[in-house]
Parts: structure tokens; C-alpha cells; sequence
């Protein structure tokens, strides 16, 4: 099991169904449902999706003053320079305003910072570069709202300045021509989620005009929905507006470098979604950062030339393989750390190391937050100095705790999800205990968890078929506040398991009833699952289409495996019988005879408890302990005689146990004394064939 706690969201009685009766495809109902949606109106407007964004741009704090200035600068030819953040949103968002300039003739140069040479945002050199190559006006996209000393720099060196940014502001804004920026308190723009591209949009929007709005937008919807996906914003509102027009217009795209992309990684002439934006392309964009080579993905992007263009989306693809294999390193090492780590320090994980790649240890950080449920710090060490990533779980904001850290801090950005800081060395064992007492106060001083949102369970698998998954994209673009829909099959058997991809995958088989499913389980190995072939489960997936060959099927991409916590039919009525054994129902003969373990059985059952719980004790999943002990016995009735063998340690005193819903928490109480299972009320009266227990 990934996680520990499944959360499957209540579906009120018949709202599905109403649904479908209203013409929605049943899986997607169900999904609906699951979310709240109650009537064929609501779902309208759920799944509706705007063409136009109807917010003026100029409803953005200092949007007039942005244009007046840039205006000047093409009317005066001066020369210009985007200043763009190196991940996926900054690239796009630096590609749609250098593009857009250079389309007016502007004389407009890009500058993306190296992450290990020159560090996160504006930096004072950068500034000095580019002063020296003449530039007279500096926009920044995706950076830049707490540039305070390098806008004063800049404009010590008579360079003028215009921020544009989504991250979260601080008191003082930088002394600039126009700051952009929704998240200001001053700015009045209804939207707060647009990414960094989303700002750029907005900006060469409002340089356009009205009259050429359309097909400005036209042109950049694409770039600005690969930069909105990757930067995980609200799906919501304009950003819902944004992907879906660019998902719509990916195909005919006028980026003859996107183009060149999509056939590099196996995406072209496919219909592409929300999923292979934020798993295939953004990854290959966001290599180019993190492998320290920027400009790579920015001048591929930007490129006019097809054959060029295919060389750099080659090297970009290279880069992303390379950026995995760092990736799983840094992982493996994070893994043992936190091993090592005290239960008091994993409330929020803070981890440092001079031998990660800098740019790297922001998807570790992702990963590390998923599976332990916590947010994560990870902090590259160069000379004493450590430059961290970090990234949020279950609504943490990592911005204000990061403030409340300020003064440990050399600096920091970013926003509530993910953000970046400095720190000294030396300041990190402070760092991380104030950390920790900050995210144990946020979750009022619970145990981290790591939880499953379940959309949907899957009662009628049948319902799985091509046309259905296929419309599942009625639901597109996922994102932030519109996941991609999990769904959970429950009581499965598992057919088959195979590992694959050099052990790193593992492809496996569900069937339920009559119909059997293919699925993926994507960095997972046979033996971490905790599952063996024949054992009942259940499985929590998205579903997709797997092309292959030409063959086109329903493919389940695993989420997550673990033993069934739902009962077969004869498990329940077992559990029945021996519920009405304990409460004191009168049982006929065969039910005596069917419940009366042997003593062999017991002694099996005894030595599996003693393997399976330690001295000081265990919670666990009541369904799956059964059946484990139940695997450890011969004879009949293995499953409901090991139910019954647990009633009988318990009244003996060689357990405590407690039961709570799916749970069971046992602790062995013997300590070493011998006792006489033939003394137990329940087997003294089964043998005496007594049927009434008290």
C-alpha cells in the first residue's frame, strides 16, 4: 500500500443514475456525483468550458502603466529583455511576450537564469549582462515580485523595470515601472490563479487591443496551457478557459518547435490532454532547467527552423532521461535519511545534501510529500550555503510558514504549494525544529497520514468499455480543485502480476466477476506490493487507453493495491456466524461443527499472531489479518475459524484487542505464561455442543 487511508467520496442514493438518465455517460455520473454535482443543470454548468476570456486585462493593477511603457519602447526602438524563471511556467511565459515583441519588431532578447550559476528570480549580475548588452527595458515573467534591491540595481544603472509574477507578494513591492501581479492587495483583477504564463498572456493581450485579442490568444493559448498545467494552478475560471483552448489547438499550433517536441515524444497526431502535458511534455521542458540548460527549451520553443528544431527537441528529451536517473538517486538517498530520522522531526521533512543536483531535488521534494504525507524541504549545500525546494501536502502554505521562518532564512519565494528559499548551513537544525512545530500545529498535533481521494467505485466494471473511458475527457483539463478521477475497484482477484521496464514497473491483472482488466503500476515492483497472485484486493486507478500496434484498449494506471478490506460473500457470512455465536444466538449443529477449530489450528494460528504483531503491538487491517492467519492454518474453515481463533486469545488474555471500523489494534499479553485454551468458555461450551454463548 502507497497509502494509508482511502477517503472514497459518499455518493448520495440515486444522483448517479439521474445523471445518466439525463444523458451523461455513466463513469462520468458517477464522478460527478462523487463531487457533489446533483442534477443535470449543475453538471452543465460543471463541464462547461469558455472560449473567450471575458476579464479585461486592464482590470489588472498597473496593466496601463505596462503598456504605456513597452508602447515607448517599440515606438523608440529601444532594446527589451524578458528575464524569465527556468521552469515550465517561465519559459512559456518568457516564449509568448518575446514572440509577441518580436512580431511588433522589437528588438527583444530573452534571458532565462542558469539555476546553479545564477539561483532562483532576478539576480544583480543578470542585471549587469544585460546592461552591458544595452538593454534599456527589463520585463521579468514568473519572477520578480521580490526583486526589491535588484529593481533599485536596475534602475541605479538607469534600466527600467516592469514585474510581471503570480507568487505571492511581501510588504514591500520592488520600485518599478508597473508591478503585475493578481496576488497584490491592491489589485482589484477577480482571478487570483492565473500561472506566470497567464500574467504574460494578459500582457500581450492588453498590448493587442480588443480589435486582435482573438487571435492573439489564438496564437498563445497552447504555450500557456503547457505552462499552467505544469504549474499545477486552480483549474477553474480563466485557467480553465486557457487549457482547454490550448488543448484544443495544440494540433495546429503555429510553434514549429512544439511540433517538433510532440513527434519526439510519441505524441503526434494523438489527441492531447491534461495528462500528457503535465507526464510527457512538461517533464521534457522542465529537464531543460533542471539539468542547468534553460535556453535549450526556450530557443526550441522559439525556434522557426525544422530541422534545428528537431535537434534540440532530440537533446531536450535526452536531458529529461538523464534528469530521471539523477532523480532516482537523490530519491533512494532521501529514503534512508528519513529512516534515520526521529518521530519528532517527519511532521515536516527537511533534508540536505552536497551531492544533489540542485535542480533535481524540487521533484524529489514533490515525491517525498506524497508518500509521507507531509511537506517536504530539500535543500542542495554549496560552501555552507544550502538552496532548498520544498513542496506542500494537504493545504499546507508554504509561503506563510516560510515567513514565519524568515529570520533563519538568507530569502525566500514562491507560493502556497511549492516555493524555494537560502539558508546557511548552520541555520538548518533551527529551521528544521521550527518547521516541524509549525506543520504539527497546523495539523493540531495529528499524525501525518497519507491519504487517497477515491472519485468513484467501480460497482459495475462491465461499464468499462473503450467509448467509456473515452468520454471521460468530458471532464478535461484536470488540475488543481478538478483531479483526474481515481477509481477504486473493490473485492478484485489479482490474475497476475509481471515486473517490467528493467524491474521498474509492474504490469498486472484484475478480474471481478466475468470481466478481467489490464493495468500499469507505474514505479512499483511485485514485491513491495504487499499483494500475492490469487489473493483478493482492491485497486485504486485512473483509467486510460493503451494504443498499441494499433490495437487500442482500456488500460487501469495504478494508483494504488492493497488486500481487501470488503468482504466476499462467504467471508460475510462467516463474520455473521460467528457475530452470532459472540452476541449469544442459538447455532444449529453444522454451525457448532463448523465453527470448533482443531488444536493443530489454533497452534497455527497462535504462531502466525506471534509473527505478525511485535511486542509492542499492532494496528492494522482487521479483513487482511484474517486472512493471513487464515493462510497459516490447514484444515476447514480456515477463514472463519481464524475470526474465531482472535475471540478466543482475546477472552484467554493472550490478546487485547479493539476493534475501530476496518481496524484491529492487538497486543500480546501472555509474556511468557502458559494458558489453557481448553479453559475458554467459547470452545467449552462449542464441545460440549451447548449452542447458546453467553
Amino acid at each position: 500500500m502507497k497509502f494509508q487511508k482511502w477517503n472514497i467520496h459518499p455518493t448520495p442514493d440515486g444522483t448517479a443514475e439521474a445523471l445518466i438518465a439525463a444523458g451523461y455517460p455513466p463513469l462520468v455520473s458517477e464522478v460527478l456525483a462523487g463531487r457533489g454535482v446533483a442534477s443535470a443543470e449543475e453538471a452543465a454548468a460543471f463541464l462547461e468550458r469558455d472560449h473567450r476570456l471575458t476579464i479585461s486585462p486592464f482590470m489588472m493593477k498597473d496593466m496601463d502603466r505596462a503598456v504605456d511603457r513597452i508602447n515607448r519602447a517599440l515606438s523608440k526602438k529601444e532594446r527589451m529583455a524578458v528575464f524569465g524563471d527556468y521552469d515550465v511556467d517561465g519559459i512559456t511565459a518568457t516564449c509568448i511576450l518575446v514572440d509577441f515583441l518580436q512580431q511588433r519588431g522589437a528588438d527583444c532578447l530573452h534571458y532565462i537564469p542558469h539555476r546553479i550559476e545564477d539561483g532562483y528570480g532576478l539576480g544583480k549580475d543578470a542585471i549587469h549582462t544585460l546592461h552591458q548588452r544595452g538593454v534599456q527595458l527589463l520585463i521579468t515573467v514568473d519572477c520578480g515580485i521580490t526583486g526589491v534591491e535588484e529593481a533599485a540595481y536596475a534602475a541605479s544603472l538607469g534600466m527600467d523595470v516592469i514585474i510581471t509574477d503570480h507568487h505571492e507578494c511581501k510588504e514591500e513591492l520592488p520600485e518599478a515601472c508597473a508591478v503585475l501581479d493578481p496576488h497584490r492587495s491592491d489589485c482589484a483583477y477577480p482571478f487570483k490563479h492565473l500561472a506566470g504564463c497567464g500574467v504574460a498572456l494578459k500582457l500581450v493581450l492588453a498590448l493587442a487591443g480588443t480589435d486582435r485579442e482573438e487571435a492573439v490568444f489564438s496564437r498563445y493559448c497552447t504555450l500557456a496551457a503547457i505552462g499552467t498545467v505544469a504549474d499545477v494552478m486552480q483549474m477553474s475560471g480563466e485557467n480553465r478557459t486557457i487549457v482547454s483552448r490550448g488543448l484544443d489547438s495544440i494540433g495546429h499550433s503555429d510553434f514549429i518547435g512544439l511540433h517538433a517536441l510532440l513527434r519526439e515524444a510519441g505524441l503526434a497526431d494523438k489527441t492531447i490532454t491534461s495528462v500528457q502535458i503535465g507526464f510527457v511534455l512538461a517533464p521534457r521542458i522542465n529537464a531543460a532547467g533542471r539539468m542547468d540548460a534553460a535556453d535549450m527549451a526556450a530557443d526550441l520553443l522559439l525556434c522557426d527552423d525544422p530541422q534545428r528544431a528537431a535537434m534540440l527537441a532530440r537533446q531536450l528529451c535526452a536531458l529529461n532521461r538523464e534528469r530521471q536517473d539523477v532523480e532516482q538517486e537523490i530519491y533512494a538517498q532521501a529514503l534512508e535519511m528519513i529512516e534515520a530520522l526521529p518521530e519528532e522531526e517527519r511532521s515536516a521533512l527537511i533534508l540536505s545534501s552536497d551531492c544533489w543536483h540542485p535542480g533535481v531535488v524540487g521533484i524529489v521534494a514533490s515525491r517525498l510529500s506524497e508518500k509521507y504525507s507531509c511537506p517536504s524541504f530539500m535543500i542542495h549545500l554549496n560552501g555552507g550555503v544550502g538552496k532548498g525546494s520544498c513542496r506542500s501536502w494537504g493545504g499546507f502554505n508554504l509561503f506563510a510558514a516560510l515567513e514565519n521562518c524568515a529570520d533563519l532564512l538568507l530569502g525566500f519565494g514562491g507560493h502556497e504549494l511549492a516555493a524555494g528559499f537560502t539558508i546557511e548551513e548552520k541555520n538548518i537544525p533551527a529551521f528544521r525544529h521550527r518547521m516541524n512545530q509549525i506543520a504539527r500545529e497546523y495539523r493540531g498535533g495529528a499524525e501525518p497520514v497519507s491519504s487517497l481521494e477515491i472519485d468513484a467505485v467501480l460497482a459495475h466494471p462491465g461499464r468499462v468499455t473503450l467509448e467509456e473511458v473515452e468520454a471521460l475527457d468530458l471532464l478535461e483539463p484536470y488540475g488543481a480543485g478538478n483531479n483526474r478521477p481515481v477509481f477504486c475497484l473493490q473485492g478484485a482477484t489479482l490474475e497476475r502480476m509481471q515486473n517490467v521496464g528493467q524491474n521498474r514497473h509492474l504490469k498486472l491483472r484484475l478480474s471481478k466477476g466475468p470481466v478481467q482488466l489490464e493495468g500499469i503500476f507505474f514505479s512499483a515492483s511485485a514485491e513491495a506490493c504487499g499483494v500475492t497472485v490469487g489473493s483478493r484486493v482492491d485497486a485504486a486507478f485512473y483509467l486510460q487507453i493503451n494504443e498499441f500496434r494499433g490495437n487500442r484498449s482500456v488500460q487501469l494506471q495504478m494508483v494504488d493495491i492493497r488486500p481487501s478490506l470488503c468482504c466476499s460473500g462467504r467471508e460475510e457470512e462467516s463474520l455473521h456466524l460467528l457475530e452470532r455465536c459472540l452476541t449469544g444466538d442459538t447455532l444449529r449443529p453444522k454451525e457448532i461443527m463448523r465453527l470448533q477449530p482443531t488444536r493443530e489450528q489454533c497452534v497455527r494460528a497462535w504462531r502466525s499472531l506471534q509473527h505478525l504483531v511485535p511486542q509492542e503491538g499492532l494496528t492494522t487491517d482487521y479483513l487482511p489479518l484474517v486472512r493471513q492467519i487464515a493462510a497459516a492454518m490447514t484444515g476447514a474453515e480456515p477463514f472463519l475459524r481464524a475470526a474465531f481463533a482472535l475471540e478466543i486469545f482475546r477472552e484467554r488474555e493472550l490478546l487485547s484487542c479493539e476493534r475501530q471500523a476496518e481496524q484491529i489494534c492487538l497486543c500480546r499479553r501472555n509474556q511468557g505464561k502458559k494458558v489453557s485454551l481448553e479453559e475458554s468458555i467459547y470452545l467449552r461450551r462449542l464441545a460440549g455442543g451447548t449452542q447458546t454463548v453467553k
